[in-house]
C-alpha cells in the first residue's frame, strides 16, 4: 500500500507543476481536493481486494433441521385436520415380516395419531397371494372412510410391484406412483388453453405428488433457497425419488441434469451444481471434491454401515461424505434427521388434501 500511494502522490505532484501557472487559487484547491481524493478510494479498494482473497471462501455447511421443518408442517397440517367436517382416513398395507419396513409402518400410525388422521391397517405375511392383495386395495378403493392407500415397498418378489401400485384408485393414490398422477407430474401444461399450475406452494397442486421429492423441495423453500434459474444436479433416476424430485425442479424453473451410474465424469458434473439432490443408495458416493463452493446438497440416501461402537450394531448414513462436504457446502441435510422425517410428513399432508379433494368432489356431484 505505501507503494500505491508513494506513486500517487508523485503522480499529483507532477500534475500540481504542469498547471499550477495557469490555475486560479479555487482552481488548484479543487484539483487537488479530487487527487486525495482518488488517493483515498484507490487505498480503500486496495484493502478491501487483499481482504477478499485472503478470508475463507466458505464456512463451514449449515445443517438443515429436517426433523424441525417436519414438526413445523405436521403441526399445521393438524390444524387444518381439526377445521375439517371429515376426517382423513389412511389404509396401509404391510406385506412380510421386513423389520425396516415394520418400523416405517409404525412411524405413519404414530403420525396420523398424533394429527388426528384415522390409520387402517392391513397386514400380510410374506407368502401372501398378489390376487388376496388387490382385493384389500379394492375395499379400500371403495371405502369412503379411506382416502389414501399407501403400500408399503419393497414387496415379496413373487407380488407384482406395479400391477398392485396400479391397482390403487388414483385419487387415493397418497404415494403419487399412480401413473396418472405421474403423467401429471410430467406435464408441464405450456400449451395454448391450458391452465398453468402454481408450483410455488404444493399444498395447491390438485393430485398427489410423491412424498420424498416434495419433502426435498420443501427443505429447500423452507431454509430460503431460490430455485429459479439454478443449475440442480440430481444424483439417481429412480421412479421414486430420482425423476419425480427432477420434475418438481423444472417446474421451479431450475436447469436439471440427472446424473447416474453410467455418466461420464460425474464428478465434473456434480461440481457444477448449485444444488445437489443425491438419491443412489451408495454410502459416502459424494465426496467434497464433487461440491462447488456454497452449494447446497439434499441427501436422499439411508445406508446402513456396520459400527461396533453402536449399541444396534451399525450406523446410518447418507450418499453424501457429510464431514467432508459440509467444509465446502453452504447447506447440508444430516442423515438420519433430513429427508426422513419429510418423507412421513409428506404423507400426511397428500393424505388430508386427498380427502379434501374428495369432500370437493362430492359437493359436486351432489
Amino acid at each position: 500500500h505505501s507503494q500505491t500511494s508513494e506513486f500517487f502522490f508523485v503522480a499529483l505532484t507532477n500534475i500540481l507543476c504542469g498547471v499550477i501557472a495557469s490555475l486560479s487559487i479555487l482552481q488548484l484547491i479543487s484539483v487537488v481536493n479530487r487527487s486525495l481524493f482518488a488517493i483515498a478510494f484507490q487505498y480503500s479498494a486496495s484493502c478491501a481486494t487483499s481482504a477478499l482473497f485472503t478470508r475463507p471462501l466458505c464456512m463451514a455447511a449449515t445443517a438443515i433441521d429436517g426433523k424441525g421443518i417436519a414438526a413445523e408442517i405436521r403441526n399445521e397440517i393438524k390444524s387444518h385436520v381439526s377445521e375439517l367436517s371429515t376426517r382423513p382416513g389412511l389404509a396401509v398395507i404391510l406385506v412380510g415380516e421386513r423389520r425396516d419396513s415394520q418400523t416405517y409402518v409404525k412411524m405413519k400410525k404414530k403420525a396420523c395419531s398424533e394429527i388426528g388422521i384415522a390409520s387402517f391397517g392391513f397386514d400380510f405375511p410374506e407368502t401372501a397371494p398378489e390376487k388376496e392383495i388387490l382385493d384389500c386395495i379394492e375395499q379400500c378403493n371403495k371405502n369412503p372412510l379411506i382416502h389414501g392407500i399407501l403400500v408399503q415397498l419393497p414387496l415379496p418378489p413373487h407380488i407384482e410391484e406395479n400391477v398392485v401400485l396400479n391397482a390403487i384408485a388414483h385419487d387415493k393414490d397418497v404415494d403419487g406412483l399412480h401413473p396418472r398422477n405421474v403423467a401429471q407430474l410430467s406435464s408441464t401444461s405450456t400449451h395454448v388453453g391450458n391452465v398453468r399450475l402454481n408450483w410455488e406452494n404444493l399444498n395447491e397442486i390438485p393430485f398427489p405428488i410423491p412424498c420424498t421429492p416434495q419433502g426435498c423441495i420443501e427443505l429447500l423453500d423452507r431454509s430460503g433457497i431460490i430455485l429459479e434459474g439454478k443449475r440442480a444436479v440430481v444424483i439417481g433416476r429412480s421412479n421414486l425419488v430420482g425423476i419425480p424430485v427432477a420434475l418438481l425442479l423444472m417446474h421451479r424453473n431450475a436447469t436439471i441434469t440427472i446424473a447416474h451410474s453410467r455418466t461420464d465424469d460425474i464428478k465434473a458434473v456434480v461440481k457444477e451444481a448449485d444444488i445437489v439432490i443425491a438419491a443412489v443408495g451408495k454410502a459416502y458416493l459424494v465426496q467434497k471434491e464433487w461440491i462447488k463452493p456454497g452449494a447446497v446438497i439434499i441427501d436422499v440416501g439411508i445406508n446402513s454401515l456396520d459400527d461396533p461402537t453402536s449399541k444396534r450394531g451399525y450406523k446410518l448414513v447418507g450418499d453424501v461424505d457429510y464431514e467432508g462436504c459440509k467444509d465446502v457446502a453452504s447447506l447440508l441435510t444430516p442423515v438420519p434427521g433430513g429427508v426422513g422425517p419429510m418423507t412421513i410428513a409428506m404423507l400426511m399432508r397428500n393424505t388430508v388434501n386427498a380427502c379434501i379433494r374428495s369432500e370437493g368432489a362430492t359437493t359436486s356431484e351432489e
